[in-house]
């Protein structure tokens, strides 16, 4: 097992790709602790994961929340080896039509958030631990509409660096997972319907050079080569994991058809 006698903490493990990467890492032996803002989702998960999972109700833009999670995780496993700072929300932000507190949620969310995970957390990393934030291809791909949440992961992907910095003293690598269109909860706002979301599936998939959404479990697994002793030399750096989207988007479907491929 690659995480075995490994203990992690996961922010946003009850749904979506923290969800999938809790159960991924129990299935590779870590003993994981995940956070939620939802009581119901929360339950809902320990349900599909088991017990031995640890599972906080809090809220990441809640400071103090956030550093009695940890104290609950501590408590419960000793020591972290594995934090995944995942917790994020989605959110448009057009120019002319945005409120300074909708701008500000997604910042405090998706930005603030993972720095203050990471500082609550700082304190109990063994020595060679991983710390693993989750990143999307909306940093650089210019979507109209997105500012705030692209800014955000920008921030991320700037934040990735400068910890590995600070944390290489203690052996301690940061790394980031980078998803792209991933079937997930998060896109239930957009596509609150069976049908809405089949549409936008087809609209993202034709834009995507592997012709497909990708599925939360794939992210999970570039979390868990991060997380694991066989990415015992990498920090500093992202695994973008997006079919294509970002590194080949000449390829994809759309293009094909413009073609006449």
């Amino acid at each position: 097992m690659r995480l075995a006698k490994k203990t992690a903490l996961i922010t946003g493990g009850n749904s979506g790709i923290g969800l999938a990467t809790a159960r991924l890492f129990l299935a590779e032996g870590a003993r994981v602790a995940i956070t939620g803002r939802n009581r119901k989702t929360l339950d809902a998960a320990v349900a599909e994961l088991g017990h031995d999972v640890l599972a906080i109700q809090a809220d990441v833009t809640d400071i103090e929340a956030t550093e009695r999670a940890v104290a609950k995780a501590i408590e419960k496993f000793g020591k972290l080896d594995i934090v995944f700072a995942n917790a994020g929300i989605p959110g448009a932000t057009p120019v002319g039509e945005t409120s300074l507190a909708a701008f500000e949620e997604i910042i405090r969310t998706n930005l603030t958030a993972v720095f203050f995970t990471v500082q609550a957390a700082a304190a109990h990393l063994n020595p060679g631990a991983s710390i693993i934030l989750n990143g999307s291809v909306h940093a650089v791909m210019g979507v109209p509409g997105y500012s705030a949440y692209a800014a955000t992961k920008a921030g991320v992907r700037a934040m990735t660096r400068n910890l590995a910095s600070e944390f290489a003293p203690r052996a301690i690598r940061v790394n980031q997972v980078t998803p792209g269109g991933t079937k997930t909860p998060i896109w239930s706002g957009r596509a609150p319907t069976r049908e809405a979301m089949a549409a936008l599936e087809k609209t993202l998939s034709g834009m995507t050079a592997l012709g497909r959404m990708g599925e939360a479990e794939e992210i999970a697994k570039a979390a868990l080569y991060l997380a694991s002793d066989e990415a015992s030399f990498v920090t500093g750096t992202e695994i973008v994991v997006d079919g294509g989207a970002t590194g080949a988007p000449i390829g994809a479907p759309v293009y094909r058809m413009a073609a006449g491929q």
